[in-house]
């Protein structure tokens, strides 16, 4: 699947990656049928070469790459981009403003203002200026962006922000968006199943993908609105996870 198809509604299903470094992580999940995994910087301790090799990887196997950059700027976002990597998330994007700098710093002309570095893991190491205008516009459609809503600022400021043109994404953020609302962890209170509904209204008034990063019972919970990016768990959960049933082998 494509971006595009998640633009037009498909479902896409992916977990996180804040642990494992080893780029095979990506042909794991790719076996595994994932559409996507998305590399952790703002918790992880990856660098940009991990997301590199791994970005590389996974262009080769078809599945979604995508990064949490640590915050938002320039170099965390346009860098990313150059790693290959087809999708980036920021974290704690709080107004409409925040949202366009993002989209500066991820599209090319006339969307955006991201500088064309001509070869490199984004243009699988092709001349991308041979063809600037062609490359730029197909780049422009594969790649993702994603907003991250996990303030209450941004609550109150979602409509300026699911308005921005070239922004693709509102993701969900319930553990950070529970404290900011001063519900901490209570993910079901009624605080912010409000909070939540307005995300995902408007992201259906403005065309945006509505996503969430949650266990598998909240996911289900928002998936009747049209809940499409879907990130569920993250590999240490996974693994942590896995291994318990280990102990299944003491009896």
């Amino acid at each position: 699947m494509t971006i595009n198809d998640l633009r037009n509604g498909t479902p896409f299903i992916g977990t996180m990656i804040r642990l494992i470094r080893n780029p095979g992580i990506v042909l794991i999940a790719a076996n595994a049928g994932l559409d996507f995994v998305m590399f952790d910087m703002e918790h992880g301790s990856m660098n940009f070469e991990t997301l590199a090799d791994s970005a590389s990887l996974a262009r080769q196997r078809s599945i979604g790459c995508f990064v949490r950059v640590p915050e938002l700027s320039k170099g965390n976002v346009s860098r990313a981009l150059d790693c290959g990597v087809n999708g980036v998330m920021v974290p704690m994007i709080a107004t409409a403003e925040d949202a366009q700098k993002l989209v500066n710093w991820a599209k090319f002309s006339p969307i955006g203002e991201r500088g064309l570095g001509g070869r490199g893991a984004h243009t699988d190491y092709l001349d991308a200026a041979a063809d600037p205008v062609s490359y730029m516009k197909e780049a422009n459609e594969e790649v993702l962006t994603i907003a991250q809503i996990e303030l209450a600022e941004a609550i109150e400021n979602i409509d300026a922000i699911a308005a921005v043109k070239g922004l693709d994404a509102l993701l969900i953020g319930p553990a950070d968006l529970s404290n900011s609302l001063g519900v901490n962890g209570e993910f079901n209170h009624p605080v912010m199943d409000e909070a939540i509904l307005k995300v995902a209204e408007a992201a259906k008034k403005h065309n945006k993908v509505f996503g969430f990063h949650a266990g598998e019972e909240l996911t289900r919970k928002w998936m009747d609105h049209n809940l499409t990016l879907r990130m569920s768990l993250m590999d240490i959960a996974l693994l942590h996870a896995g291994m318990e049933k280990l102990n299944a082998l003491r009896s």
